[in-house]
């Protein structure tokens, strides 16, 4: 007995179960992509598989409708696969271990695939039915969405007809979705020319300082909440790679102190605010007393701890427990520290350049949405700070999540980090463009959304954008003058372990749905929708 049966609306949830069963993570979607192309062959629909995997599937009108507007139906095939530690499953093989409780459904040991799974059992559901009154159907089902939306990004849309797309890809009752911010990666490149040169015993430069007239200090910056820089970058919390910039300049500007850089690095993803960041520097004495040493240290632990106090006071808020940590750095005497990477030119020493850019560089919200309130409409966030060395070289990368709703804005602030680049002689580059979804103050779609929702639930919806990529943001670059509305039925803790898909949710979205589809192909929308 299938775990699902039961369970209305029926059609939805037997064909969540029959995907469920398919292995379809992120760059495994090539079984699920043939069992779409092998359900419409059987119910002799028109269907488009391209390269990528991506399926595109038609379906005339119901009987007496067949000439009104067509609608796309929009999801994505893959899902994220993450296991708690005792899970046993091969995502590459295995299908999911689905159960359920009177209200959700989940998958035991791992993510359930609710993002995007519903949407395309919403679609099949709908294509598999005879007596369902709906217009001209092109359902658009897209692969390795959670990866960086490749399959949108490949997708040919020329065979595409409707201007008018319901995107499923959304997980909060009572929201309509109009708009989302578009993106790229940035990255900032600065390179320096050096000698090279190896740290032995107390991490020692030979060749460019004399014994003992140095100390080499770790800088620690934790306790910072961090998240999701599309999603939370409006908290305005802290950045751990820029507080570190901050702190640099901090004690580089002290007559007492001169720092060079010999390590930083800070986050994992561009697209992530970073916990931690840490540089490894050392200080230059003018004099080689241990007296001495001991004298510069304490200033070093002085300032931090006055820092320290100034960070708690501005992020009480946001980040209670951000804290700079501070010790000094020994290394064995038969050890030699080839990892390291100082930054001592033989004609320069870049490490000012380097906390310049650290500081300067913009970072977080540039500007809010002044047609939706409390909506980002510009940001940015430094997510990767790492240096490297490579041959004769030694460089520091700082890679950068930019988001806009506004694809002029988003220029406008890569060129000001390019100014910025350039005038310290380092190289950009750009990655993963993809466009907004910008908002659009006038949408028939929106409009009969918001009655439909009205009528069925007897409140209002909400008007919502994201400061995140959707496929839409894509859809809306290739298909001129789409009109788009995103939707979905309630899940939580998506892409965890502890994924949920609300069952009544589900069937409150059917009927949902169904009814958008039934307003499309009133008679007296037909002109309205450009018929």
């Amino acid at each position: 007995m299938a775990v699902l049966e039961g369970l209305e609306p029926e059609k939805v949830f037997y064909y969540f179960e029959r995907i469920a069963n398919i292995p379809h993570g992120s760059r495994n979607t090539k079984k699920i992509s043939d069992f779409l192309v092998s359900f419409a062959k059987k119910r002799d629909l028109r269907y488009i598989q391209d390269e990528a995997g991506n399926v595109i599937i038609f379906k005339d009108g119901s009987k007496g409708y067949e000439n009104a507007p067509s609608i796309i139906i929009q999801g994505h095939m893959d899902m994220v696969c993450e296991k708690t530690p005792d899970s046993n499953i091969n995502f590459e093989k295995d299908g999911l271990s689905l159960a359920k409780t009177d209200e959700y459904i989940f998958a035991e040991g791992t993510t359930l695939g609710g993002d995007d799974g519903i949407a395309v059992a919403y679609a099949l559901a709908i294509l598999d039915s005879d007596d369902l009154m709906h217009p001209p159907l092109e359902v658009v089902i897209t692969v390795d969405e959670e990866i960086g939306m490749l399959g949108a990004s490949a997708i040919d849309c020329s065979p595409l007809k409707s201007k008018l797309m319901l995107n499923l890809d959304s997980e909060d009752e009572g929201q309509l979705l109009v708009s989302c911010a578009g993106g790229a990666t940035v990255t900032c490149k600065y390179i320096s020319p050096v000698q090279p040169v190896k740290a032995t015993h107390d991490g020692l430069c030979k060749g460019f300082l004399d014994d003992d007239n140095y100390m080499r200090i770790s800088l620690l910056v934790t306790g910072i909440t961090g998240g999701h820089s599309g999603i939370e970058i409006d908290k305005q919390g802290a950045n751990a790679d820029k507080i570190l910039g901050r702190a640099l300049y901090y004690l580089n500007k002290s007559e007492e102190i001169y720092i060079n850089l010999v390590t930083l690095s800070g986050g994992l993803k561009d697209n992530a605010i970073p916990k931690e960041a840490n540089a490894v520097f050392d200080v230059y004495l003018e004099e080689d007393t241990k007296q001495h040493v001991d004298f510069i240290y304490q200033i070093i632990l002085d300032r931090i701890k006055k820092l320290n106090e100034i960070l708690k006071q501005e992020y009480s808020e946001t980040d209670k427990d951000i804290c700079l940590l501070v010790e000094r750095v020994y290394l064995d005497d038969e050890t030699e520290d080839e990892d390291m990477v100082n930054f001592y030119a033989d004609y320069k020493n870049p490490t000012e350049d380097i906390i310049t850019m650290l500081v300067n560089y913009p970072n977080g919200v540039r500007k809010m949405s002044k047609d939706i309130d409390g909506l980002v409409q510009t940001s940015l966030n430094l997510g990767i700070l790492s240096t490297s060395k490579i041959a004769m070289t030694r460089e520091c990368e700082m890679s950068f999540s930019v988001r806009s709703s506004i694809g002029s804005e988003k220029d406008e602030l890569i060129d000001i980090m390019e100014c910025l680049t350039k005038a310290f002689g380092g190289e950009m580059t750009i990655s993963g463009n993809y466009p907004a979804w910008e908002y659009k103050k006038e949408s028939h779609l929106r409009d009969i959304m918001y009655e439909a929702y009205i009528e069925l639930f007897d409140e209002k919806p909400t008007i919502e954008a994201v400061h995140a990529g959707l496929e839409c943001g894509i859809f809306a670059g290739k298909i001129k003058d789409l009109d788009c509305v995103s939707i979905g039925p309630r899940m939580e803790a998506i892409h965890t372990t502890d994924e949920k898909l609300y069952i009544e949710s589900v069937r409150k979205y059917w009927d949902y749905v169904l009814l958008i589809l039934q307003k499309l192909c009133k008679e007296e929308d037909y002109v309205s929708l450009g018929k």
